[in-house]
């Protein structure tokens, strides 16, 4: 049964790092799978938060340090190196790399995991924005397989992984949102 969903996680990989790869992909995966290409955005957005996002965008400001903080340690130091995965750059020969291939371990992706966990938690605060969202999430985790670095399956439970943290925190910032609102109009 491992050896068949392994195929599968074959099959599904070399679809996205050959069989879709092409010029344009080749450029725009690599720069969105670059978190320092994100780093002006974060900051803009988490000041805009803070000073003008009223007090759930406080809350949100705090929250999402702690949320990154908290699906990177669980991804990175513990799940990582409870399943040991070779990344696909270091385990397979014909992988069409396009970012440096780390030696870190693959499952699950740390993308994934935070993208995911931050897409989820933004979610359930401010819903309008799902779509931006998810679809962002969605996109940076593709990359992944698209750069040659995680097999389809690190995304998909990385993923996994992310909404679950992104929900805990979420579920927390609310609750504590109701309670300093229960407070000033007490």
């Amino acid at each position: 049964m491992i050896d068949f969903l392994y195929s599968i996680d074959l099959t599904i990989f070399y679809f996205i790092n050959h069989t879709i790869s092409n010029p344009v992909f080749d450029k725009f995966f690599p720069f969105i799978t670059n978190v320092k290409h994100w780093y002006l955005a974060y900051i803009i957005l988490w000041f805009i938060l803070l000073l003008k996002g009223g007090k759930i965008g406080k809350i949100a400001a705090i929250g999402i340090i702690i949320v990154i903080t908290a699906s990177d340690q669980i991804s990175s130091n513990l799940l990582k190196n409870l399943f040991e995965r070779i990344r696909p750059c270091n385990a397979l020969s014909d992988v069409n790399i396009l970012v440096n291939c780390s030696k870190s371990f693959s499952f699950p992706s740390s993308h994934a995991v935070n993208n995911f966990a931050v897409a989820f938690f933004f979610y359930k605060l401010y819903p309008k924005l799902k779509w931006v969202l998810f679809i962002t999430a969605a996109l940076v985790a593709l990359s992944r397989p698209y750069v040659g670095v995680h097999y389809p399956s690190d995304i998909f439970f990385g993923a996994i992984v992310g909404l679950g943290i992104g929900y805990i925190f979420a579920i927390i910032s609310l609750k504590l949102n109701n309670r300093l609102n229960n407070k000033v109009n007490n």
